[in-house]
């Protein structure tokens, strides 16, 4: 009888397996995660099935404007840009000056300078311009930054959306910490402020999914907001 092999080495076995097969190389993608790495950023960005996995969101929700918080190098905005039409939007909020420029370059790169804006400085900024421009709402909304910040940027992008938008938040479970009601973790005190906050509030439908894979154990909420 054979052992079925489990733990972070079979797990990245299987992503690679199947992003062979079901997403293949990308040649601008891996540029942008290269350009990343020689600008000394953080190797946080998300996986490949992962960044396709928000591209088949978007485009299975017909989103015609995006917002991410939290841009890095830009990968996760070339998977999101890529499901825009071509009169669509996508507004990325990134802290780090220096990394905005990284995810400049690569978005210019891939062809979407025009589609997506990059704004720096802290999110809780941007987004409350954004609220008081009166934005027209977001389709879809990709969220994939400092965790302890999570309740306050839902809170805020509320206003940003519609009846009928979707919101990711990545990076949720922290390990299977989530489940942990003594944590004093920072990140992981805000991922369950975050579900509290679904729980309570009225206008959001929600599941949260836990992933393995290159990635290590962790995982993602998934949100409708609705009428």
């Amino acid at each position: 009888m054979t052992t079925q092999q489990t733990g972070p080495q079979q797990w990245a076995a299987v992503d690679e397996y199947a992003e062979e097969r079901l997403i293949g190389a990308d040649e601008v993608l891996a540029a942008a995660l290269a350009d990343a790495d020689a600008a000394g950023l953080p190797q946080i960005a998300v996986a490949p099935n992962q960044g396709k996995l928000l591209n088949l969101l978007a485009r299975m929700q017909g989103a015609r404007r995006v917002l991410e918080i939290g841009t890095l190098a830009g990968y996760s905005t070339i998977w999101l840009a890529r499901a825009l039409p071509a009169d669509g939007a996508l507004t990325t909020l990134e802290l780090d000056p220096a990394h905005a420029a990284v995810a400049t370059g690569n978005l210019a790169r891939a062809g979407f300078a025009d589609l997506v804006e990059v704004r720096v400085g802290a999110a809780r900024d941007s987004l409350a311009q954004l609220a008081a421009a009166g934005t027209e709402p977001y389709d879809l909304v990709f969220v994939d930054a400092d965790k302890a910040s999570i309740p306050h940027y839902l809170r805020a992008v509320l206003p940003l959306t519609r009846p009928g938008s979707v919101i990711v938040v990545d990076n949720v479970v922290r390990g299977g910490r989530l489940a942990d009601p003594d944590s004093t973790d920072e990140a992981v005190r805000g991922v369950r402020e975050m579900h509290e906050l679904i729980a309570a509030e009225p206008k959001f439908d929600a599941t949260t999914v836990q992933t393995v894979g290159t990635k290590g154990y962790d995982g993602f909420t998934l949100i409708r907001v609705e009428g």
